[in-house]
């Protein structure tokens, strides 16, 4: 196995940066688009659990837009159909913390699909 091929890993760096994207203007159709749709992928949230892409799709219902920042942003890939997307973040409204979310994403058929999500925060 490969660890960091280096097309693979482009791809994954330019899928992540496109989720980002739509998640700070808070496009609920790209962003669940990007989820693998199966009962097996799974999101921890800052604040919530989901288990499932039809959880996964209730909460991004009802999320509003925010701010932050990236920080040391790191794509690691095994492979050429699977990877990590691991970041830092900083969020304005809530300062003195700092945020922490990594992605686990899978190639399918449709494309690469995160198929499990983490994201905490932390004191600064």
């Amino acid at each position: 196995m490969q660890i960091n091929h280096p097309e693979t890993q482009a791809e994954v760096a330019e899928i992540f940066a496109a989720y980002e994207a739509a998640l700070l203007a808070n496009d609920n159709e790209t962003l669940l688009s990007m989820f693998l749709d199966s009962p097996a992928t799974v999101r921890y949230g800052v604040a919530d659990v989901q288990h499932g892409f039809a959880e996964v799709s209730a909460f991004r219902s009802s999320q509003v837009p925010f701010e932050r920042r990236l920080e040391r942003t790191v794509v690691t890939t095994y492979g050429r159909d699977f990877a990590t997307a691991s970041t830092l973040f900083i969020r304005p409204d809530l300062p003195g913390q700092i945020g922490r979310q990594m992605q686990s994403w899978a190639r399918t058929a449709d494309g690469w699909k995160v198929v499990a999500a983490h994201v905490s925060m932390m004191p600064e």
